[in-house]
């Protein structure tokens, strides 16, 4: 035992340890290893590899007690500069002066497909029936070189009620904002009384207003878009969204119309991405809107109201954040359905661009296999993650005390995670949720110095060694933190490591450097000792 475990008593300089030798580049390996602690099914295979003889030297290690003179990649001050530029304490944010570009219309004439087509990527969801669209959504979009927003909306129609009359709402919203409206007709139906009323109010409307008569598809339909005239909004645009028709000189033409300056400047990048996510129905869309102050989602009691991720800007008490609202993940996406399968798409899209996650969970029901899903697709993304039990007024005594079983059964896993009884209809303790962000994005960012690492790893093998692997003890030789967001540690060792030990280092890094809110990955890297009998 003691044979194999290096004397903390032993001295040695940096220069007599070359990373260089094991051919590995930090940041490409640690994106290449899969090891992460906690994961079921984890075989010995995947942490295997072969090494010729000549590619590792058990005797360059023979000096080294892993002290503090060993020297990283960069000094303490150059992390500093780093972190101070990049962290979490980084308020710096991108304003830009984008005009905006709303595309409005009543339901199911191909806003939505047009505005994809002014994008030139498949953003914004679409399916061939009404009212998939329902929330405002901005994109930034690029053409001639200028750079501009979209605004999609759901379908608008003055007579309804209920989440069609909120979907009005927000496409009304949209066009009070906007430098230029784009109002989309179907040359098919022709003018409809939906239509003539929206026509009527954007011709009162104080910014330009194109008529853009979509699903144009031959030359043979100027007859039917000629009664777009009698709207009264001058000449209508032949476009065929599905086809890419016409596309390009409503562009030409809404930039030709832009002013000068933008009514409201634009904030594009800078704030820290948060993402909302849970299955239907938890309270997500209602959580953003009062973080907000305004009807930002729509908000229905039916599930799935919210198809294409809605982001806000938001003020919180300490720093300026970007929320995202995300459709909930009802089904595996490859069994999910039309618009369903390319909200979940999207959902997946949002959760790899967020930083921080803030998991939602109706507290007022049983913890699902849905919630569990929904855990996992954030886990596996290594976002930092906060978990907030919405709708906690709803929560009586007999609740809390099967609650508190369901946590400790499904959410024994996650000690390290904060969690906040929140209510996002009565407000109650949503001021808890920005100091646990922050917290986990700290953590997110942390980077621990190669010396501190290796004096810990060697205090917690010395407390606790590795169990036996074929009839050999594995030694780890030393470890160096590879990258942050999330932090990943990679261990160079001599032999395989059962994912029980690497659950008690990860348990033993948190107890010496906290990293609360965070995930923690730990790779293995292993390399075989040189047969000394051979030489």
């Amino acid at each position: 035992m003691e044979e194999e475990t290096v004397s903390s008593s032993q001295k040695w300089a940096s220069s007599d340890f070359d990373v260089s030798e094991f051919d590995f580049d930090l940041d490409e390996d640690a994106k290449e290893i899969a090891v992460v602690d906690g994961y079921e099914g984890v075989d010995d295979d995947d942490f295997d590899e072969d090494f010729d003889a000549e590619d590792f030297d058990e005797s360059e290690f023979g000096e080294a007690d892993y002290g503090e003179d060993y020297e990283d990649d960069l000094t303490d001050e150059e992390w500093a500069e780093i972190e101070a530029a990049y962290g979490v304490n980084a308020d710096g944010h991108v304003e830009e002066n984008l005009c905006t570009v709303a595309v409005v219309g009543r339901p199911n004439v191909g806003k939505s497909s047009l505005v994809n087509r002014f994008l030139g990527r498949r953003e914004a969801v679409v399916e061939d029936h009404p009212g998939v669209t329902r929330d405002r959504i901005s994109y930034v979009a690029e053409w001639n070189g200028r750079r501009f927003l979209v605004q999609d909306t759901g379908g608008w129609d003055p007579n309804v009620k209920g989440i069609h009359a909120a979907i009005a709402r927000q496409a009304e919203a949209a066009m009070e904002t906007a430098d230029v409206i784009v109002f989309v007709v179907d040359t098919r139906v022709g003018i409809t009384e939906t239509d003539s009323v929206m026509a009527k109010k954007l011709q009162k409307s104080q910014v330009p207003v194109i008529l853009v008569s979509n699903k144009f598809d031959s030359d043979n339909m100027y007859a039917d878009m000629a009664e777009f005239y009698a709207l009264g909004l001058g000449d209508p645009w032949p476009v065929s969204a599905q086809h890419g028709r016409g596309g390009a000189d409503v562009l030409d033409e809404i930039l030709r119309l832009f002013p000068d300056q933008p009514r409201h400047p634009s904030i594009t990048s800078g704030p820290r991405r948060v993402a909302l996510v849970g299955k239907p129905n938890v309270g997500k869309s209602s959580l953003l809107n009062k973080f907000t102050g305004e009807e930002r989602s729509v908000v229905d009691n039916a599930a799935g109201t919210t198809v294409d991720p809605v982001d806000s800007l938001v003020q919180l008490d300490q720093k300026l954040w970007k929320f995202i609202d995300t459709a909930g993940l009802r089904k595996k996406v490859k069994n999910a359905q039309g618009h369903e399968y390319y909200a979940s798409l999207r959902t997946r899209g949002v959760i790899d661009a967020a930083e921080v996650c803030v998991m939602l969970i109706d507290a007022s029901q049983e913890i699902s296999e849905q919630d569990q899903r929904v855990l996992n697709m954030v886990l596996e993304a290594g976002k930092a993650l906060v978990i907030a039990f919405n709708k906690w007024d709803l929560v009586d005594e007999d609740r809390r005390y099967y609650l508190d079983r369901e946590i400790d059964e499904q959410l024994t896993h996650l000690p390290w995670v904060t969690r906040v009884n929140i209510s996002a209809e009565t407000g109650r303790a949503l001021q808890k949720l920005e100091p646990a962000m922050l917290a986990a994005l700290e953590s997110w960012d942390q980077r621990v110095s190669t010396g501190q690492l290796n004096t810990w790893l060697r205090e917690a093998i010395a407390a606790n060694p590795p169990p036996m692997k074929n009839n050999r003890l594995p030694r780890v030789l030393f470890a160096t933190q590879a990258g942050t967001q999330p932090p990943t540690i990679v261990l160079f060792t001599t032999g395989f490591l059962d994912a029980g030990y690497r659950r008690y280092l990860e348990r033993k890094f948190r107890e010496r450097f906290g990293f609360h809110g965070s995930p923690v990955r730990i790779a293995v890297r292993v390399r075989e000792r040189r047969d000394k009998r051979k030489r």
